[in-house]
């Protein structure tokens, strides 16, 4: 297959930048075999819900599976030693003082070239990775420290706006615990506490993992021959205990659902022998219709960019005419595509 294959129109409007008024306020688009009042050309059946329906697509002894990663304030405005203008993405923190960046100005900075932040902070360019820039700050604190107080949340490129007091809350899930995405898990948006009480109190369980989103998760396949991509590497933890509670609820029958496609690449990345084991560490495992899933039976998402690796993996989850039949119903439908918009519930075809 080639990249072309995952294209799709979509109209400009669609795209929301603003996040519903209430967090469970948005639409679901449920894709399964069962009764639904779509049908698409490759006989996948779409029904039209809300998110508030979510629970009642579930099953006791079901499980939810959840990123609790926290985005942090990432973007960084300072200045070169000749007074131009420079715009980091902290994309990874490596240590206290030193981080790989994405970096904007009007002429790339070279290796050695200083750079000036507000309070006094500098930093140099010491090199390079691929598209990021390896920085060495000097900020008289720590770096995530320094973020903290002069950085700001990065929204996603297609939300053509600065981000807002309403985006703190906003775009960051009701679970976040750990920080270091420059991200945030988009379908986990969706849940506020009274919709995860509902699902507990169904006798659907939780658990979390972490993966720190990154900025590559919005970055289109360029090359329309998909074996020469290199994706892009991304950190996360599966621990023990989430391994047994998984093995456990599909003993007793019960079906693993991933809260997004974060989740699916975590377990799946912790899977990738065939069995799922403890994993710590980066991935870059690119998912893609043929690949094989050996953890996730049920799956949450956000609707996808084009020709991005996130739609290969939802179109590998649920099989390639039956999801892009669905985007197109999404459109005639005008549903919120991206970040804060609405949401697809994918069932696997034999499901």
């Amino acid at each position: 297959m080639q990249a072309s294959d995952f294209d799709y129109h979509l109209p400009q409007a669609l795209i929301a930048q603003h996040p519903p008024e209430n967090r469970s306020g948005g639409r679901l688009l449920c894709l399964g075999d069962g009764p639904g009042n779509d049908i698409g050309k490759g006989g996948g059946r779409f029904e039209h819900l809300k998110i508030a329906d979510f629970p009642s697509q579930l099953r006791e002894g079901d499980l939810l599976v959840m990123n609790d990663t926290r985005v942090y304030p990432a973007r960084l405005i300072g200045k070169k030693a000749t007074g131009g203008k420079v715009e980091l993405l902290v994309e990874n923190i490596l240590d206290a003082r030193t981080a790989l960046c994405l970096c904007k100005a009007s002429k790339t900075p070279k290796e050695g070239a200083e750079l000036q932040f507000q309070d006094g902070g500098t930093a140099v360019v010491t090199g390079r990775d691929h598209d990021l820039f390896r920085i060495e700050f000097d900020l008289g604190v720590p770096l995530l420290e320094y973020l903290q107080q002069f950085g700001s949340l990065p929204l996603p490129p297609y939300i053509e706006r600065q981000a807002n007091r309403e985006d703190l809350d906003r775009y960051q899930t009701v679970f976040a615990n750990h920080t270091g995405a420059v991200a945030a898990p988009t379908a986990g948006l969706h849940f506020d506490e009274e919709l995860l009480a509902q699902c507990s109190a169904m006798g659907v369980e939780q658990a979390f993992v972490t993966l720190h989103v990154g900025a590559g998760t919005f970055q289109p396949v360029r090359s329309d021959d998909l074996d020469s991509h290199v994706m892009h590497a991304e950190w996360l933890n599966v621990s023990d205990s989430v391994c047994h509670k998984i093995q456990q609820i599909k003993q007793h029958g019960g079906r693993v659902i991933a809260i997004g496609t974060t989740v699916v690449r975590a377990l799946e990345t912790a899977a990738a022998s065939g069995v799922l084991n403890a994993y710590d560490g980066d991935t870059r495992l690119f998912l893609k219709p043929g690949d094989r899933f050996n953890v996730v039976d049920g799956l949450l998402t956000n609707f996808h960019l084009p020709r991005s690796t996130l739609l290969m993996l939802v179109c590998a989850f649920g099989g390639t005419q039956r999801l892009l039949d669905a985007y197109h119903s999404a459109v005639e439908h005008e549903y919120r595509f991206f970040s804060y918009g609405d949401a697809m519930l994918i069932w696997p075809e034999s499901s």
